[in-house]
């Protein structure tokens, strides 16, 4: 995240030069400079000037080797020569496709879901606001991420194509352009800080001119994650966390300074491989993660296991865990909407406060009695 600070200290010692003189001198204030109004989220940036704003996203995939600058122009805003440049898009929108179902709470909380029009696989959206505008053909299913039906998306001929790239190879990117469609790229799923992502909501207030109302909300979120840190707040860090699954013959545990490892770091958890630097996933073999975590206190599983009995039949070997034999296990990702999109996949990113609960309902019950989860689910 860029911050930018303008600090204007002028000393001028005139007494010195000319007695008694009287100071003259103009003020200078930063309130009439245009200001990053982003400040959590690393890889975006919003700077709202009179009848257009300059968004630049930066870092939108691992190793990316230029940043995109987008120009939101207001009607009948002048916009400056120098930008002439970069791409334009007219707002607020009036129809909108967007490709990952992270975006979908952002449209439901801005109150603009009904200007989605398309959608890659609607299968996977969970939200059942955003599945009855599907089921009466509303939003339209517009192929795969990596193959998205283009004679579909010019037929809609939607004001703006919200996606993503994975790596510097994005051949679809290049023809969704060339076909003259109207694409931004978005870097949300880079971000590792849980507020980072949830940020990413202002984009959307200022694409369809609703910036105050995503400040409000995202303010809103904030203070829910900050409050709740301070209920665990010099709590001992009790609870011993082992993460992850085997995944064919590799177990993925979350790098320490990954988004879940800063969840459990904010719920006073002490997770396992908080040591291991950097961000994203490790691979290790079982037998590591064995001799590491056999006497963890609690398991957070990844999948959309339901029992420990189908746990164990994934894998035999999860069984010699204590966690498992002390029925502490416990996975996110067992909640579905009703064509199978995964909830915590769909809301996790845009409500991290909620997420920061149920970790902390899971490492210090005793802290919120009442609070039912989530996203959470204890294995039976």
């Amino acid at each position: 995240m860029k911050h930018f600070f303008f600090n204007f200290i002028f000393i001028i010692p005139f007494f010195l030069l000319t007695g008694c003189k009287k100071n003259e001198t103009t003020e200078v204030t930063t309130s009439k400079i245009p200001q990053n109004s982003i400040e959590y989220a690393s890889g975006l940036s919003i700077v709202k000037h009179e009848g257009y704003s300059v968004v630049t996203v930066s870092n939108p995939w691992p190793e990316a080797n230029k940043d995109f600058k987008y120009i939101l122009k207001e009607k009948d805003a002048q916009v400056p020569d120098s930008l002439q440049n970069f791409t334009t898009i007219n707002v607020p929108l009036k129809s909108v496709v967007v490709t990952s179902t992270t975006n979908i709470p952002f449209l439901e909380m801005l109150d603009v879901e009904n200007k989605l029009t398309g959608f890659p696989h609607t299968d996977y959206i969970s939200s059942e606001k955003t599945r009855a505008l599907i089921d009466k053909g509303s939003v339209k299913n517009v192929g795969q991420n990596e193959k998205l039906n283009i004679e579909q998306l010019i037929e809609l001929s939607p004001d703006l194509i919200v996606t993503f790239g994975v790596d510097n190879n994005n051949p679809m990117l290049d023809n969704l352009k060339k076909s003259g469609l109207n694409v931004l790229i978005q870097g949300d799923w880079m971000e590792q800080s849980p507020l980072g992502k949830a940020e990413w909501i202002k984009l959307y207030g200022a694409l369809f001119g609703k910036e105050e109302k995503a400040k409000e909300l995202f303010d809103k979120i904030v203070e829910s994650y900050n409050e709740a840190k301070k209920l665990v707040a010099g709590k001992p860090a009790s609870s011993t966390v082992l993460y992850g699954s085997m995944y064919e013959d590799v177990w993925y545990v979350a790098k320490g300074n990954s988004w879940v490892a800063q969840f459990m770091n904010d719920a006073q958890a002490n997770y396992l491989w908080s040591d291991l630097k950097g961000t994203g996933s490790q691979g290790l073999s079982y037998e590591k993660v064995l001799d590491k975590a056999k006497t963890a206190n609690v398991w957070i599983v990844t999948g959309s296991f339901k029992t420990l009995d189908e746990l164990q039949k994934a894998n035999p070997h999860y069984s010699e865990f204590d966690a498992f034999k002390n029925k502490t296990v416990y996975t996110l990702e067992s909640k579905f909407g009703a064509t199978g999109g995964t909830v915590y996949y769909e809301l996790s990113p845009s409500r991290p406060d909620l997420v920061l609960k149920d970790y902390i309902k899971i490492f210090h019950p005793d802290i919120l009695p009442s609070y039912e989860f989530t996203f959470a689910t204890k294995l039976n």
